[in-house]
């Protein structure tokens, strides 16, 4: 049980901030916040996974691992894209707040 937390910590963070670097452009997200993405991203990943089939490998998966990066990539992309007050945000006015 608690190396499962440690091991969804540990690629929550690694896939969240993978997915900043792919997401073009600047990303105004905290490291806390992009943990939380990147950490819902590996366990949705590993859910869908699990139903595909991907997790039964005898070696690294790296489907659900591309998986789990491209999840995390989409949620990098909405919670830039949805924080109001942000430049090109549906509630953004075109400036950024500090």
């Amino acid at each position: 049980m608690i190396g499962a937390i440690v091991s969804a910590i540990v690629i929550g963070a690694i896939i969240g901030a993978l997915a900043r670097l792919i997401v073009p452009g600047k990303q105004n997200m905290s490291i806390g916040l992009t943990l939380v993405v990147g950490i819902v991203a590996a366990l949705i990943g590993t859910l869908i996974g699990s139903m595909l089939g991907l997790t039964n490998t005898r070696g690294i998966d790296w489907l659900l691992h591309i998986l789990q990066l491209a999840l995390a990539v989409v949620g990098v992309l909405l919670v830039t894209r949805l924080r109001p007050g942000r430049t090109g945000g549906p509630g953004g006015t075109g400036t950024t707040h500090a």
